[in-house]
């Protein structure tokens, strides 16, 4: 499977670089213009009109299988195993690996067991704090 995904790569690449070689080699629309007032542009290699039929209708080949390939390559990349349930909560939990190497103990100084932790009597809420006059 994966030499097919190479190859359908490779004909993308070189769909796209012929599809951009001709994209530059075909004259705009203002060329025409240019030629009606004797310009040298009517004798091109495939003629006055010759040259437009041959490079549009090459350019709309390439791109054509430059699409092809890309939702070729669109659908080879989604070809994933589906989950047999459809909730995610359905599913186990996934379980970090176990650590092969020694442990590091934390250098953080600990606290006493016994010393009592301050726990505000209602809820904070702020009220309190605001100064009156």
């Amino acid at each position: 499977m994966n030499w097919l995904l190479n190859v359908v790569v490779m004909i993308q690449i070189l769909a796209a670089l012929a599809m951009i070689g001709l994209v530059l080699v075909q004259h705009g629309k203002g060329a025409d213009m240019g030629a009606s007032f004797g310009s040298g542009a009517s004798g091109s290699l495939f003629g006055a009109t010759g040259s437009a039929n041959f490079l549009s209708r090459s350019t709309a080949v390439c791109a054509a299988v430059f699409f092809v390939c890309t939702l070729t390559l669109a659908y080879l990349s989604h070809d994933r195993a589906r989950p047999s349930s459809g909730s995610v909560l359905d599913r186990p939990a996934a379980v970090a690996p176990v650590a092969s190497g020694p442990t590091q103990i934390p250098t953080a100084p600990l606290r006493a067991a016994s010393a009592p932790v301050a726990v505000p009597a209602a809820p904070a809420s702020g009220v309190s704090e605001i100064p009156t006059k």
